[in-house]
């Protein structure tokens, strides 16, 4: 059920007679109808009334209703205007391009632009390598995508996904200072998002995927990651698995287990889940068995495409069958990226003794994490409002950090494992059950993914 955040806030205008008592009955209003009041400003103040400005965290656009009604309700109140704070965020875009040179006069102008320009160009004509140096391809980085796994909100198109991937690029600046740029493509065809993509490289030091649909995404990264000279990063795949493998590492630790003894359940097949598994079986866990909708992943079973085949050919040792609820018994980990309320708290019973689980579905996660938390060790989601938030922003701006800092050409799992390990390093000793992974706003952990990135692409880049 949602329930009042900072992602759904009102600011709602009102007028009111100036009393003693205004302040207090405006403010018991929104408390009574389960709004969270979070500031009470008062704009204007004349002998006949108050203009307040009120602002509150509510669920959902009912909810701003019951308390534009409430309010309306008081005597001698009038709601004059309700704003939605996020659209207000939005209006324009977040993002806008600044100069980094200025100009100020004819040489300026001169040197930025022609003529001097032009020696800078035959420059890299003659040395295309120079592009890293001479341009914004050093520090630059492509957010792409077609719209049509956006979220949790599904194929919405290129228009819709255009905010999330502005957020993204606001991001990319705020926790390492890496320029971002939004690139939502008007095509869902394979063939062409990879011609498109490849066609616009050459501005960037970094291709970052982002809410493509699997199975597509796969072929999309693969082929561009074998037809480009720069890093080719699906953020729904490897933030997560990045950020996932760095908590697991911790919670393991909380628990006392080791991971080549844990049994690990899996819900979801797609682009995170596979990820996180591919990820995961670098660590040499136990077991990994994972569900999709149709239930466990088997080799026995019907209509397995590529990915799925691969995931039976190796997960599952057991060859089991059945559905979540039957890979969940005697599981020491659960992994949810799939769907909200799967299970509840006589599921996570039957998971070994110091169980942890990890239901990362946004916004609901596969159990309420309140129920998890009755036989479970570790509990982590995908939410703010809860320890332990496993959020990719852990992971993907120091990881672009360190790979233009090194000038890499691709990405492998080496980086991914380096980038894992520096984000559970950052926890060190303030490692407990309700802290293991550190704060987005940690600001030690882009640096020390960027660092740790930037060695594992050097050692990567000296071994070959």
């Amino acid at each position: 059920m949602p329930v009042p955040g900072p992602g759904y806030s009102i600011t709602v205008r009102v007028e009111a007679p100036p009393s003693a008592s205004a302040a207090g009955d405006l403010t018991t209003a929104v408390g009574r109808v389960g709004g969270v009041l979070t500031a009470f400003d008062v704009v204007e103040s004349t002998a006949e009334a108050i203009v307040v400005d009120i602002t509150a965290n509510v669920s959902n656009a009912d909810h701003v209703e019951d308390i534009t009604k409430e309010l309306d309700s008081l005597p001698g109140v009038r709601v004059r205007k309700v704003s939605d704070r996020t659209f207000l965020m939005h209006l324009g875009g977040k993002l806008s391009v600044t100069p980094k040179v200025q100009l100020r006069n004819r040489d300026d102008l001169s040197r930025a632009y022609t003529p001097g320009v032009a020696r800078v160009c035959k420059a890299i004509a003659a040395n295309p390598a120079d592009a890293r140096r001479l341009t914004i391809k050093r520090n630059t980085v492509a957010v792409v995508t077609d719209g049509s796994a956006v979220l949790g909100l599904g194929n919405i198109g290129p228009e819709a996904a255009l905010p999330v991937m502005e957020g993204k690029a606001a991001l990319f600046k705020k926790f390492a200072d890496v320029d971002a740029w939004p690139v939502c493509l008007d095509t869902q065809d394979t063939e062409e998002i990879i011609k498109i993509v490849k066609a616009l490289a050459p501005v960037y030091g970094g291709i970052n995927l982002e809410d493509i649909a699997a199975p597509r995404c796969f072929e999309i990264e693969k082929r561009l990651r074998d037809q480009l000279d720069i890093p080719v990063f699906h953020d729904d795949q490897h933030g997560t698995a990045i950020v996932v493998v760095a908590a697991l590492r911790n919670a393991l630790r909380v628990v006392g287990k080791n991971i080549e003894d844990c049994k690990i359940a899996v819900s979801g097949a797609g682009a995170a889940g596979s990820a996180i598994i591919r990820l995961l079986l670098r660590k040499k866990p136990g077991d990994i068995v994972v569900s999709d909708i149709d239930g466990i992943v088997h080799s026995g079973r019907e209509n397995l495409d590529d990915n799925l085949r691969w995931l039976a050919e190796n997960t599952n040792k057991d060859n089991v069958s059945g559905s979540l609820h039957d890979a969940l018994v005697g599981a020491d980990v659960f992994i949810g990226v799939s769907a909200p309320n799967l299970f509840g708290a006589e599921q996570v019973a039957t998971m070994a003794k110091d169980a942890i689980v990890f239901a990362l579905a946004n916004p609901d996660p596969e159990i309420d994490p309140i129920e998890a938390q009755q036989h479970a060790a570790v509990v982590a989601t995908g939410r703010s409002d809860y320890p332990n938030q496993i959020n990719n922003v852990l992971a993907f701006p120091g990881v672009f950090r360190g790979l233009l800092d090194a000038q890499a050409h691709d990405i492998d799992d080496d980086m991914l494992l380096a980038a894992a390990n520096a984000i559970a390093d950052v926890v060190d000793d303030r490692l407990n059950a309700s802290f293991i992974v550190p704060s987005v706003f940690d600001s030690a952990v882009a640096p020390a993914v960027a660092d740790a990135v930037k060695q594992a692409a050097r050692r990567t880049r000296g071994a070959r």
